[in-house]
């Protein structure tokens, strides 16, 4: 039995619904059009603007409005499984993301992790999707292909920024890239919307919308789509989820204004909007594209 997916126990077709990463609305630059806004007032606007979610939000503001909410989580060995899996179902989340061990595992140690995650979700029926992440056992694109082989069943939270970022996947054949890791874009369940160039982790998308690094993460979201398409039921839906983080954390891109003082050089909650709607155009083609 496979990770499940999210499913809502209706009889809606297998869809995609948008989250918010609650890091996005973390320390937003002046010219934000939520600076200032109060709590309430950007949960709000996170539901008017069509999110149905929050991963990691404050469960009083998103109780108020019925907003779903998602978790997420860090596994450095196996007996942290379970205690997660139980604190987060007793939250009411309907799935979390999980950085798993730090990268310098052995694949003994590595696959003693997923068969704990593995059995562990399934016997609680909750899912729970592993980041492609530095720092992670995914943070390597062959190894984390390795590990589809040796583990079938596993399934993904794509952030595929630290991938396009770290491995330079501009480098070299493109299209030969996105084949090779075509078994993890097949696994994913969970997306954080975010889009790097080949030297920046995260990059702002105003002032370039129609750049090829844009058009390479379409590309890597409509196979996602694809692939949970493939074998998606009634009720099942994936969630994206726009996760822009600060330049605290060094990832949002500033510059120096005239008085010398840094600035972001976007609104990141603009950019949010603008990935939701990317995520959408491309699960429309992927849904399309299974019909001709």
């Amino acid at each position: 039995m496979t990770i499940p997916n999210t499913n809502d126990k209706t009889a809606n077709s297998p869809r995609l619904v948008s989250f918010l990463n609650a890091g996005t609305l973390r320390d937003l630059p002046k010219n934000s059009a939520l600076q200032g806004v109060s709590l309430d007032g950007r949960y709000q606007a996170i539901q008017a603007a069509g999110f149905t979610g929050v991963q990691d939000g404050d469960a009083e503001a998103c109780q108020q409005l019925g907003l779903n909410r998602a978790g997420s989580g860090r596994i450095n060995v196996p007996s942290e499984v379970e205690p997660l899996v139980e604190s987060h179902l007793s939250q009411g989340f309907v799935a979390s993301t999980l950085h798993v061990g730090w990268g310098t595992e052995d694949d003994s140690e590595v696959d003693k992790l997923l068969n704990q995650i593995n059995r562990i979700s399934r016997n609680y029926r909750y899912p729970l999707y592993i980041e492609t992440h530095r720092a992670t056992i995914t943070q390597d694109s062959w190894r984390t292909v390795q590990m589809t082989k040796r583990f079938p069943d596993i399934r993904f939270n794509g952030d595929f920024s630290h991938w396009y970022t770290g491995h330079e996947m501009v480098y070299g054949d493109w299209n030969a890239k996105l084949e090779f890791i075509k078994p993890v874009l097949d696994r994913v369940r969970f997306l954080h919307g975010r889009i790097a160039t080949p030297g920046a982790i995260q990059a702002p998308l105003s002032p370039n919308p129609q750049s090829e690094y844009i058009a390479h993460f379409r590309q890597i979201w409509q196979c996602c789509f694809t692939g949970f398409l493939a074998s998606a039921t009634t009720g099942d839906y994936l969630i994206f989820a726009p996760e822009l983080l600060p330049p605290s954390i060094y990832y949002a891109q500033t510059h120096l204004e005239p008085s010398g003082a840094p600035q972001e050089s976007s609104d990141r909650w603009q950019d949010a909007l603008f990935l939701k709607q990317i995520a959408e155009e491309e699960f429309a083609n992927a849904r399309a594209n299974r019909t001709h």
